[in-house]
């Protein structure tokens, strides 16, 4: 069994990680023809992106590590 300052020292360590991981703000959603597309915005930038790029996103991956480019002004 795990120790009172083990738990604790874990529980830390999962708040620090999930904190230090990037935000994904979902600001816009389209489906069309059977396509889903999502406008995104991560750490202050907008990017178009497909569901299977949005569930990357959202498991830490960042916009660099996906090689995605930011979306056009509107």
């Amino acid at each position: 069994m795990a120790s009172p300052v083990a738990r604790e020292n874990s529980r830390r360590a999962a708040v620090k990680k999930a904190l230090d991981r990037h935000k994904v703000y979902v600001t816009a959603q389209s489906f069309s023809g059977g396509t889903y597309s999502a406008r995104v915005l991560v750490d202050g930038e907008a990017y178009w992106v497909d569901e299977f790029r949005l569930s990357q996103l959202r498991r830490g991956l960042t916009p660099a590590e996906l090689e995605l480019t930011p979306a056009a002004d509107d």
